[in-house]
């Protein structure tokens, strides 16, 4: 899309405001319930980026523990999902418009690549450090089905005291 896009993967960034034990970023106090409602609100926002025609799937969010922290305590939430825009030639359209959304705001891109498959798809990764999320985007443009794959994942959550995590 680009002449900035690089060779790099997502695993290579980390946020600056990372816990110092596993790298992912402390995202506050909070129930799953209202975790889980952060990260879908984040979801709805990526697909208003999006700004083309189309249908998104419809698995939820799910919770997993955080990398290194007490798995009673400590949480992630993360939300994969696809898009599918109504016409194919849409699906390089709605990357550019990621690309330029995620670039403005709280959004900031740490990463935009084409990946090591067949078909070079784009990849976008991108961070909003006040929501304490992250996003990793893939541009399946070259597919005979065009999509875009979408994973929203939020910081570390702790749970409330007298409070248990439903995990998923």
């Amino acid at each position: 899309m680009t002449n900035d896009d690089t060779s790099e993967s997502p695993t290579a960034h980390t946020s600056e405001s990372g816990d110092s034990d596993s790298g992912i970023p402390h995202a506050g106090t909070a129930g799953t319930d209202e975790a889980v409602a952060a990260v879908k609100a984040v979801s709805s926002q990526i697909y208003d980026f999006i700004g083309v025609p189309g249908t998104a799937s419809q698995p939820g969010p799910g919770v997993k523990a955080c990398s290194g922290k007490d798995p009673d305590k400590y949480f992630q939430v993360y939300h994969p999902w696809n898009f599918k825009p109504k016409s194919g030639a849409d699906n390089d359209v709605a990357m550019k418009n990621l690309k330029e959304k995620l670039g403005t705001g709280d959004w900031v891109i740490k990463s935009s690549y084409r990946d090591n498959s067949a078909n070079k798809n784009l990849n976008i990764v991108a961070d909003n450090d006040s929501k304490k999320m992250s996003v990793w985007i893939v541009g399946y443009s070259r597919r005979d089905t065009p999509s875009i794959g979408i994973e929203v994942t939020s910081g570390c959550y702790q749970v409330p005291e007298g409070q248990t995590i439903e995990h998923s």
